[in-house]
């Protein structure tokens, strides 16, 4: 069973850091893009940045020049550096992959994890 598991959210003071990973595991035959989303209180999940398989990036503008998405193939992880947070990046971040498994090809979702900037 395929499975993206999150971590690394947490509480932090406004202007503080924080970082994010997702792991990937399961009969995972290849990952394809990668991403973070996420959800604040009352609003509809939005796309954060996505990285290719071969390493481009994007990213929202609010969190362009704060936000640095890697990932390293070799352990099926995916990672999310913030700095400069700021309290309205506070939400529940969510980890998002596009794999090929023995049974196909899937989107999958991570469970998420918190991130809450104090102001």
């Amino acid at each position: 069973q395929v499975q993206l598991v999150e971590s690394g959210g947490g509480l932090v003071q406004a202007g503080g850091s924080l970082g994010l990973s997702c792991a990937a595991s399961g009969s995972i035959f290849r990952i394809y893009t990668m991403a973070w989303y996420r959800q604040a209180p009352g609003k509809q999940r939005e796309l954060v940045a996505v990285i290719t398989s071969g390493g481009s990036t994007n990213y929202t503008d609010s969190v362009k020049g704060r936000f640095t998405i890697s990932r390293d193939n070799a352990k099926n992880r995916v990672y999310l550096q913030m700095n400069s947070l700021k309290p309205e990046d506070t939400a529940v971040y969510y980890c998002n992959a596009d794999m090929l498994m023995g049974t196909g090809y899937r989107n999958y979702w991570g469970q998420g994890t918190w991130v809450n900037v104090s102001s």
